[in-house]
């Protein structure tokens, strides 16, 4: 009998964090996101980029680092918060993002990048080859290009 109402419980636990998984996902993906601003730096760069613009560029190399230090480590320590505690619903925000005055929820690059797609095939036709479309092999992932299609 124990083990049934252990294995309810388990099923109970487990109905309860995966319905309505919109509002969790998305909490968890923020938050992994943000738990790995920590190798990307996007933070740092823009804060550097910034204070050099809106200051001086002795002022960016300096009191920018240290801002985007401090705006990197924060946004670290959110997104593993939010890592942790995904499954639940925080109060007032619900599944939304933490501290959003202060951090906002997408990735931050700086004003002078903006990230695209990755150049390649799948992406890229070769115009100036003359080949413009199709598929020579569909099987293949990314092959759009047909021979003498004239």
């Amino acid at each position: 009998m124990r083990n049934v109402i252990s294995l309810l419980a388990l099923a109970g636990l487990a109905a309860l964090f995966t319905s309505g998984c919109a509002g969790p996902e998305q909490k968890l993906g923020r938050g992994i996101s943000n738990t790995f601003e920590i190798t990307r730096f996007g933070e740092m760069r823009r804060s550097i980029e910034q204070t050099a613009v809106f200051e001086s560029p002795s002022a960016g190399y300096t009191a920018g680092a240290v801002r985007g230090l401090n705006r990197t480590v924060a946004r670290t320590g959110v997104g593993l918060f939010e890592v942790v505690t995904f499954p639940f619903p925080m109060p007032g925000s619900g599944y939304g993002p933490i501290f959003p005055h202060y951090l906002p929820p997408g990735p931050v690059y700086p004003d002078s990048y903006k990230p695209g797609l990755i150049a390649g095939s799948t992406f890229d036709t070769d115009t100036y080859t003359g080949f413009s479309g199709g598929e020579i092999a569909p099987f293949i992932p990314g092959s759009r290009f047909k021979v003498f299609d004239n």
